[in-house]
């Protein structure tokens, strides 16, 4: 059984479940952590990529294929989200009955093919149809990486590996928007798909060649109709883990809306220009310093003091936000000042409360993420999808946005914790196999 790390002490949180879990780890697993991890977050990050990388472009698109309401540029990255969105509760069950492997080469196949076809679109419909093909592809990676890490790690172990995985797939929105802004110097935005599948076969490769299959066997379940309607039953009927998704869900609204309307709102309002990228990586930077710093407090802190603590003062910096953006115009280095401060923050909340969700849940990963990432993308990228189209020239939308789910967060964990903060879990959730569907 792999040691604790010496500086966790585990007192009443989810002790139980990172005990039992970490013993699932086991020394068989060949795959050494860093790799695991760093293929894990290459995945996830194909999801970053395919959004990130194309910003600078968004202009250009919308010039080319004759977009002429600005606002309707960022259907592209919508498109994205709505194919996603519709995928996500598939791959969940597939990857719980056949194991993990086989939908997710699958997936990035399709991720691919979409990307390759984006350059080639004559018309914005048909670059839309692409684009919501592509996140029909990278369901695959978002579902079924969590999974992975669920296979090997529960409670505060996942937590912290989870944050690791969050630092570096947030080296992609640092990276991303410039590896865009370079292509768009000396090529048209086509070639941002291309580099974009360039970049997707790279780890897919990787992933193919070096990555076991992670499933232990006895968790396999039952693809039939009665197996998976348990397993969605299981799911939605725990209300630590569902409490933990919806408020997910509900703050990751406000990430979605910041990425719809971030070209907007540094070159229209702050006129940034080819600096835009680089600010944009800089809010980026910060959040994975924060996910990095969550990794090494987890053990000490906890998952729940350190992301109530972070939700509480996200809500706190995005009203103080609104209220200056309602008395005039932000000054720039204001702006980046208290976007900082809340994107921070956003890196504690995200890979805790997924964490905290998927704790109880291990012998259904797959099922579980599935559900929990299609409630996020699809409840997450309709509330950022409808704080991007508020934009009026002003900060004032976002910030609203941003006070707002943070304000709706707060009440679904107060719901998921009987109205309680800052607590150590005294009651951990059993990992145990869910009866029946195997």
């Amino acid at each position: 059984m792999r040691r604790l790390p010496a500086h966790w002490h585990l007192t009443h949180e989810d002790s139980v479940v990172d005990q039992q879990n970490i013993s699932r780890e086991g020394a068989a697993f060949a795959l050494p952590r860093w790799e695991f991890i760093t293929i894990c977050a290459g995945l996830m990050a194909l999801n970053a990529l395919a959004i990130d990388i194309m910003l600078p472009g968004l202009q250009e698109i919308g010039s080319s294929l004759g977009v002429t309401n600005e606002n309707h540029r960022q259907y592209v990255i919508s498109a994205y989200f709505a194919g996603m969105a519709a995928a996500l509760l598939f791959y969940g069950p597939l990857s719980d009955r056949f194991g993990r492997r086989p939908p997710l080469i699958f997936g990035l196949a399709v991720y691919i093919l979409a990307a390759i076809g984006a350059v080639f679109a004559p018309t914005f419909e048909t670059l839309l149809a692409m684009r919501a093909i592509q996140g029909v592809g990278a369901a695959s990676t978002r579902v079924i990486a969590v999974s992975m890490v669920r296979d090997r790690f529960g409670g505060r172990a996942m937590a912290e590996v989870m944050s690791l995985i969050f630092m570096v797939f947030m080296i992609i929105p640092v990276l991303a928007p410039n590896i865009g802004q370079i292509v768009m110097l000396f090529s048209t935005w086509h070639m941002i798909f291309a580099v974009m599948a360039a970049i997707a076969f790279g780890i897919a490769l990787w992933t193919f060649i070096r990555m076991p299959e992670t499933q232990h066997p006895e968790d396999r379940r039952s693809i039939e109709l009665r197996s998976i309607l348990q397993g969605f039953g299981i799911v939605l009927s725990n209300r630590i883990s569902l409490g933990y998704t919806l408020a997910s869900t509900i703050i990751f609204g406000a990430l979605f809306g910041f990425i719809n309307s971030a070209q907007q709102v540094y070159v229209g309002i702050y006129d940034l220009g080819v600096w835009f990228p680089i600010v944009f990586a800089a809010i980026a930077g910060m959040m994975a310093l924060s996910s990095f710093l969550n990794s090494r407090l987890v053990g000490r802190f906890g998952m729940r003091r350190l992301s109530h603590g972070a939700l509480v003062g996200f809500i706190l910096v995005s009203t103080i936000w609104l209220l200056w953006s309602l008395t005039g115009p932000v000054p720039l280095p204001v702006f980046l000042v208290l976007f900082a401060i809340a994107m921070f923050q956003f890196g504690w909340i995200g890979s805790n409360f997924n964490a905290i969700a998927m704790e109880p849940l291990g012998h259904i990963a797959g099922t579980a993420s599935s559900i929990q990432g299609f409630l996020q993308t699809l409840g997450g990228g309709l509330i950022g999808a409808y704080i991007g189209q508020q934009f009026d020239g002003t900060v004032t939308p976002l910030a609203a946005g941003f006070a707002g789910v943070g304000i709706a967060g707060l009440a679904m964990v107060l719901i998921a914790e009987s109205g309680k903060l800052f607590h150590s879990h005294s009651a951990p959730p059993s990992s145990g196999k869910a009866s029946g569907g195997h």
